[in-house]
């Protein structure tokens, strides 16, 4: 009977053993259905440590948040528990039935797959008003709002859309909002004032109630198009912490995160035409409020000497976007092409500055050549009509120099019987005191034998630089390494640019290791995983330790977008993707 018992004990903790090193790697999701503004969690559990964790692609999702990674390990009795889980959460793109693909991961050198988890999407459901609904709470507490200071200004006047991000004292976010949509002012010229860094957090009231907000950027805009034309929204995801009713051991409130979808909504903008009753001759395109001056920078001067001219427009408006009056002054002054110089800002308000057209001009003969008035013609929005300015009169007064003859061309040949007065060849020296200048002949001098043997010489050069380009253009290994160190190269670029920002940096490796794959094996990347990438490259000839680190280098790109990094391991990851690419290339067949 002892024999027994001892037997059914073995067998008891033989079961027990292989039951607890039986691998789980699944799955889990926080709901099989949801609306179209909820989020779904989905975590990736193991009860064994792995390495190589890939995630699917998540078609049909937008990643909001992750990857994030916990880890539990306990013992009970004796007994080890261990769990690793991979989370992530997920916004829907659209409506219908999506699938969450299979993740997969190594652990003791096997390879462990998911199951595929299929969840609906239906329209946008309406949020529990419950005060301890997380979802509801962000709802209602996180606005984004675009403010158009006109939204009926005229063709080219300029207004400023201000997009500020109203949070209630009831929740909390931080700066590491990620911008989901970006607008393009499609008919507008524009630039922003304001840009990403940091923020000054302002006391307001929204919806007459009071809360916190930060300017994100003001975009000045100046309408190129009359009618209606709308402004596309700024679309943010945010992170917000708010308080749930659970308390922690020291009896304070804890904190749920939840990101959310903000959008500021898009604006249309009425634009007038500018009336055409009144509207001169000379207008230009200037709509503001501008100051005219012409002014030189002398008056006296001989022939033959250069004077400045200057015209310069002063003010506010929209100073780039229009030409400077023409100069028409008399045929006796030679006029070159006038020097632009923009000395203009652009505020929360408009541009402000001056612009300015320097000319250079050069009288030809003696006397005075006035310089009529030059109008400049604008539309004043404040107004609402034209005004025009005019400079003063400018009289230049050429005091030395040749005469120009008063009569017409046809009249101006001199014949023998005219009386010529000495007096108008002044200027001209009739006695050069011109002597000889001494040369020797060019024949058989140094020159002329240098110019005769020097392409001689040069033949063997020639010979020599042939004989290297053919040894160099034989050295197949040689073009083939110097090849491949010129392609990292050339897709690395615009990574190295980048890498003072993390996201857009691996953002540009990823595309440049997706614009490599498709350039040497022909495919798109999108429609293979990694194991069917390794797989080709394999195929190709490429060692497996190589294809291994830059199976890596894809999952660190995927990693980095959302985990902080350092500029050192930057550096690092740019220096081994250019290492990679080059020894793929010299390796793949």
């Amino acid at each position: 009977m002892k024999k027994l018992h001892f037997l059914f004990l073995v067998i008891f903790v033989l079961v027990a053993n292989i039951t607890s090193a039986q691998v789980t790697f699944e799955a889990k999701v926080s709901k099989k259905k949801l609306g179209l503004n909820e989020r779904l969690r989905v975590d990736f559990e193991m009860n064994q440590d792995g390495d190589n964790f890939n995630p699917p692609s998540f078609e049909g999702f937008r990643v909001v948040g992750g990857p994030n990674q916990a880890i539990s390990n306990s013992y009970f009795n004796g007994k080890r528990s261990y769990s690793k889980t991979y989370s992530y959460f997920l916004s829907p793109l659209r409506k219908g039935s999506a699938t969450i693909g299979q993740a997969t991961i190594e652990i003791d050198g096997e390879t462990y797959k998911t199951t595929p988890v299929s969840v609906t999407i239906t329209d946008a459901v309406k949020l529990s008003k419950d005060g301890s609904n997380a979802e509801y709470l962000a709802e209602e507490n996180v606005h984004l709002v675009a403010e158009v200071s006109k939204t009926s200004p005229y063709l080219s006047e300029a207004i400023t859309v201000t997009y500020k991000l109203y949070v209630s004292h009831d929740v909390s976010i931080t700066s590491n909002w990620r911008e989901v949509n970006t607008p393009k002012y499609a008919d507008f010229w524009s630039q922003n004032i304001n840009t990403r860094g940091n923020y000054k957090i302002y006391e307001g009231k929204y919806n007459g109630e009071e809360y916190r907000y930060v300017i994100l950027r003001s975009t000045v805009l100046y309408p190129q198009k009359t009618g209606e034309l709308d402004i596309e929204p700024l679309t943010l995801d945010i992170p917000i912490d708010v308080r749930t009713n659970k308390r922690d051991i020291f009896g304070r409130q804890r904190m749920a995160r939840v990101n959310k979808t903000v959008s500021a909504g898009s604006r249309t903008i009425n634009v007038k035409p500018l009336p055409v009753e009144g509207k001169p001759d000379n207008f230009t395109g200037a709509v503001g409020d501008f100051q005219f001056q012409v002014h030189t920078n002398k008056n006296t001067l001989d022939a033959n000497e250069s004077l400045e001219l200057t015209t310069k427009i002063s003010g506010k408006g929209n100073l780039k976007l229009f030409d400077l009056p023409n100069l028409k002054l008399p045929s006796a002054l030679e006029v070159y092409t006038p020097e632009r110089d923009n000395q203009v800002t652009v505020k929360s308000d408009g541009m402000r500055g001056t612009i300015s057209e320097k000319y250079t001009v050069v009288p030809q003969f003696k006397g005075n050549y006035p310089i009529r008035p030059i109008t400049f013609s604008y539309f004043n929005p404040k107004t609402e009509r034209y005004e025009t300015l005019s400079s003063e009169e400018i009289v230049i007064n050429v005091e030395n120099g040749p005469v120009a003859s008063e009569k017409p061309a046809e009249d101006t040949a001199i014949t023998a019987t005219e009386d010529l007065d000495d007096a108008q060849f002044k200027f001209i020296k009739l006695d050069a005191n011109l002597e000889p200048i001494a040369t020797a002949p060019f024949f058989k001098s140094t020159l002329f034998w240098s110019l005769l043997g020097g392409p001689m010489l040069l033949i063997p050069l020639f010979i020599v630089a042939g004989k290297k380009r053919r040894e160099r253009l034989a050295d197949v290994e040689g073009m083939r390494l110097r090849k491949a160190d010129r392609l990292a190269k050339k897709y690395l670029g615009e990574a190295k640019k980048n890498m003072n920002d993390r996201v857009v940096f691996y953002e540009a490796l990823e595309r440049a290791f997706h614009n490599y794959l498709k350039a040497k094996l022909n495919i798109e990347t999108s429609d293979f995983s990694k194991e069917k990438i390794s797989a080709l490259l394999t195929e190709r000839q490429v060692q497996p330790e190589v294809v291994s680190e830059f199976i890596q280098l894809l999952k660190s790109c995927e990693y980095a977008r959302y985990t902080p990094t350092s500029q050192v391991a930057m550096q690092q990851d740019y220096e081994k993707a250019a290492r990679v690419i080059s020894t793929i290339d010299k390796q793949i067949r």
